[in-house]
């Protein structure tokens, strides 16, 4: 057997909250994290209020939860003097203000520790992940920071291979897990050839265990699955209730960060699909949406994405999303919000005030200017053929990061005839930056449904390399942007074709998490 074990340093902690408190105080990994996140700080493009990794590369979220009083967030890390994947910890009172806390999760009998999901307990915290070169993998954690885990057996839970070597009717790759009457789960991700001349579809594994060290496979999970494309993979599970229904996010290494909505049928332990939905429209890269680490809570579900790269960045590349709250409305809707704790971030109010939009010109908002905002603005429903906010804009337009949104321009809904029809929201970044070395991303454009006689309501966040843009809580766009030039800070409106009510316009600047 290869020698996988790391090469990173590693600890255990006391048990109590405060003799881990204490130790933490003048940890040396503690202590080198904090010196890796200062050394980087002045990077122009380095987020300050969306979480981002200390040291080195970031990869898929894992495992987010809420254990006793405090959420908590693996990732995959890439410590420098050993760049195997590791599971990276951080915690916080309030899903947006984290602290660095020790790596957690280290590399052997695995190669390297890839993505996985936590099951929280009464008395412990289960997390289940993939192991490469060995199958999935369980660990256990009960202390009051997640500090100390143990893995369970001396081996993957299920391996990747059959004992006699005999092909397997399902994949070993990234797993979820839950509880359901009395029994644990986990899906497996991957694919079967069910498409036409057998192309691969999306497909999730499940298995049954009652100790959580000997698994039992049943079979694929979802049917009915007539929404991803062919050619999806079903990476990253996370299957969680949210409302009355059941939701299954998953990563398609093809298109991204996406999620199937059902019923669970708990007798045939089957996801029946009923719906379906995009949180990257579009390819993974450049600059897209990659996977999602989601938790319930309450009858919602909280879910944080990593977004990938468009430009090579020293020291660095990755970061999280903003943590957002899906929720379902009373016609089974799917709502999409930023968590509440995000407006603590606002350092001051920079200012906005209602106007009228003339048509067809562009309108620069004097004074708002920044590379760290949150703008809300309400426009009411008219006849302009487009409303656009850019941000991150230079005087002449050299760059901008554009928005545009298009009222009743969608689909028609032809089964639920008396819904109205759709409006389209585009992310443009083909603008954002005159840099040689970034690749733009092709324009995000999803759709969402308002009301006729509804106001556009606009939350967006800017930080320095990401642009996130969320509509009437019910959709949300988001991408990586790299501005070259020192001057786009600037943010305008248009309104194309006719006059535009801006009834609400406040723009905050947003202040460091760390």
């Amino acid at each position: 057997m290869p020698d996988y074990r790391s090469k990173v340093p590693f600890y255990t902690f006391p048990e109590t909250l405060a003799e881990q408190e204490a130790v933490l105080e003048g940890h040396p990994m503690v202590r080198r994290l904090a010196q890796a996140r200062a050394a980087l700080a002045g990077d122009r493009h380095r987020p300050i209020y969306h979480y981002v990794n200390p040291e080195a590369m970031l990869n898929d979220p894992n495992g987010l939860c809420f254990w006793q009083g405090r959420w908590h967030l693996f990732y995959q890390a890439y410590p420098p003097e050993d760049p195997r994947q590791h599971w990276g910890h951080a915690v916080s009172d309030d899903l947006v203000h984290w602290r660095d806390l020790p790596y957690c999760i280290y590399p052997d009998p695995e190669e390297c520790c890839y993505s996985g999901a936590t099951l929280v307990e009464d008395d412990r915290v289960i997390a289940m992940y993939h192991g490469t070169k060995a199958g999935n993998m369980v660990a256990t954690s009960s202390d009051p920071l997640l500090l100390n885990w143990t893995k369970l057996g001396d081996g993957p839970v299920i391996p990747m291979a059959s004992p006699n070597g005999d092909p397997l009717p399902y994949r070993v790759f990234d797993p979820c897990i839950w509880k359901q009457g009395g029994h644990y789960y986990s899906l497996s991700a991957g694919q079967i050839p069910a498409g036409p001349g057998a192309t691969p579809v999306a497909a999730d594994f499940l298995f049954r265990s009652d100790d959580l060290e000997h698994w039992e496979y049943l079979h694929p999970f979802t049917e009915n699955d007539r929404f991803t494309l062919l050619g999806d993979d079903g990476a990253c599970p996370y299957f969680w209730p949210i409302g009355d229904k059941h939701m299954l996010l998953f990563f398609s290494h093809m298109s991204g960060g996406q999620y199937l909505l059902g019923d669970y049928d708990t007798e045939r332990q089957k996801l029946c699909a009923t719906g379906a939905g995009k949180f990257n429209m579009g390819p993974v890269g450049p600059g897209g949406v990659h996977a999602p680490s989601a938790t319930p809570s309450g009858r919602d579900i909280v879910v944080m994405f990593n977004m990938n790269p468009a430009k090579r960045t020293a020291g660095w590349n990755q970061i999280m999303s903003l943590p957002r709250r899906l929720s379902l409305d009373e016609d089974g809707e799917l709502r999409m919000e930023p968590v509440a704790a995000v407006a603590s971030c606002r350092k001051r109010r920079l200012g906005g005030t209602s106007q009228t939009l003339p048509a067809n010109c562009d309108v620069l908002m004097e004074g708002l200017q920044g590379d760290a905002l949150e703008i809300q603005a309400t426009l009411a429903p008219g006849g302009e053929s487009m409303l656009e906010l850019h941000v991150l804009r230079s005087p002449n337009k050299e760059e901008y990061t554009r928005i545009a949104f298009y009222r009743d321009r969608g689909y028609r809904d032809n089964v639920y005839r008396k819904r109205p029809m759709e409006s389209l929201v585009t992310l443009d970044t083909s603008y954002s930056s005159t840099a040689d070395d970034v690749r733009s991303r092709a324009p995000e454009t999803a759709r969402v449904r308002l009301r006729r006689d509804e106001p556009l309501e606009l939350r967006v966040f800017v930080d320095r390399s990401i642009v996130e843009a969320f509509v009437n809580g019910r959709q949300c766009v988001a991408a990586r942007v790299y501005p070259q030039r020192a001057d786009s800070t600037g943010v305008a409106f248009r309104s194309q074709g006719s006059a535009s009510e801006l009834t609400r316009l406040d723009v905050w600047e947003m202040e460091s998490i760390y």
